[in-house]
């Protein structure tokens, strides 16, 4: 499993762990993230992360 970090506000997005708090199960690749997900923190999209 790898980790996404947001290249504005470096929320980091582990695709292990998930992100309960947004009802994203653990275990779902930041591939399979809807298109239209956002990081929680700042707002942007998809496109603004980066792999770790």
């Amino acid at each position: 499993m790898k980790t996404w970090v947001c290249d504005v506000c470096g929320w980091v997005y582990d695709e292990a762990a998930g992100d309960a708090e947004h009802g994203i199960e653990p275990g779902t690749a930041f591939a399979d993230l809807p298109d239209d997900f956002v990081c929680p923190l700042c707002g942007v999209g998809k496109d603004q992360f980066s792999e770790q």
